[in-house]
């Protein structure tokens, strides 16, 4: 039965996400925001909804290590596995903007978040400072996409000629978010609550339920956005999907969780020197990536989720205290790692300079 509840869980947090991220985007366009701007925010924040409402539960549940392991993994399964496969079924381009500022910015928050957590802990200033970031993000993307909406204004206002057909379109939307938000509280519900009977009975701890299974399940919505936008040619959405669910992961997810925390977030020292570095790590590898001829190709998307997959192995037996442990972070840290990153460096001067999208 408590199986059955979790995957119930997902369904509806698979649900909310559709609903609240159909009726934003639909409000978002008929305030003349830019569909760029609403893949980076509205769908990008849309799709990290159920992490949000994960990690909050967890907080407000005194499950400390679901809360920072969510945020973790998620961001790693976001490259490593999204991006992966996205590039897998069709090359990904990137844009320019995300080169020289979604992406730096991605690599400095994880950078920014580890600093923060050296004292072992996300309290409520480190929090503060996170949720703060979000808000100027969110203010200047919006900003810039606001000078370049009036087309897009006009014709969303020849399309609601009518009145009526306006308000009804309005109630529509705004009855899609309050049903996805509702349905993401009830999903998130019992995701954790069954998460943590699961972990309980199998003897894994929290925080390999976090940064594994509760990662993927909540990170299943920019699956599906990632996958088709790459699938139906839209590329730059499936690449900024997960820019920005990273970034909203780091400063949105992270930061309230930490300020609504009663004693903030408190993190394992294996936290510390291995999963944020990891993270950070994921980061720094999308760059060279990108620089490469403007695009993600698929044996790059190989590459991502080859590593994904190491890292969940690493997890595993790790958690498990399997004897090829040690064996198999040995090949990883002094063969596989080395070669990629010498591979990735000499791509990257080979490439010179971003080329014109």
């Amino acid at each position: 039965m408590v199986y059955l509840v979790f995957i119930a869980g997902i369904l509806l947090l698979i649900a909310g996400a559709e609903a609240l991220i159909r009726g934003a985007s639909r409000l978002a366009s008929a305030f003349g925001i830019a569909p760029l701007v609403i893949g980076l925010t509205v769908v990008a924040f849309g799709t990290s909804s159920p992490e949000f409402a994960v990690t909050v539960k967890a907080v407000l549940s005194d499950q400390a290590s679901i809360a920072i392991g969510n945020v973790i993994g998620s961001n790693i399964f976001n490259v490593l596995l999204i991006l992966g496969i996205s590039a897998i079924i069709a090359p990904l381009s990137v844009s320019r903007q995300l080169v020289r500022f979604d992406v730096p910015l991605m690599i400095g928050l994880s950078i920014g978040v580890l600093l923060l957590s050296l004292d072992l802990e996300v309290g409520r200033l480190d929090g503060s400072l996170l949720f703060g970031g979000l808000i100027v993000y969110s203010l200047v993307l919006i900003r810039q996409s606001r000078r370049s909406g009036s087309t897009l204004r006009e014709e969303v206002a020849t399309e609601e000629r009518s009145a009526d057909r306006k308000e009804t379109g309005w109630t529509r939307n705004a009855a899609a978010v309050v049903i996805g938000l509702a349905l993401l509280v009830i999903g998130s519900r019992w995701l954790v609550d069954s998460a943590i009977a699961i972990a309980t009975d199998m003897g894994v701890s929290d925080l390999v339920i976090g940064l594994t299974i509760i990662a993927a399940g909540t990170s299943l919505p920019e699956v599906v956005t990632s996958v088709v936008a790459s699938a139906r040619g839209e590329r730059d959405i499936a690449v900024g999907n997960v820019v920005g669910s990273n970034l909203f992961n780091l400063m949105g997810v992270l930061g309230l969780a930490g300020i609504i925390a009663p004693q903030g977030i408190t993190l394992s020292p294996a936290v510390l020197t291995f999963d944020l570095p990891v993270m950070v790590a994921v980061a720094f590898a999308c760059l060279p990536i990108f620089f490469t001829g403007g695009e993600i190709s698929r044996w790059e998307g190989v590459i991502l989720l080859g590593y994904y997959g190491a890292y969940t192995t690493y997890v595993i037996f790790a958690a498990t205290a399997h004897d090829a442990l040690d064996t198999f972070s040995a090949t990883m840290l002094y063969f596989v790692l080395p070669l990629t990153a010498i591979t990735l460096g000499v791509l990257a001067l080979r490439a010179g300079r971003f080329p014109d999208p």
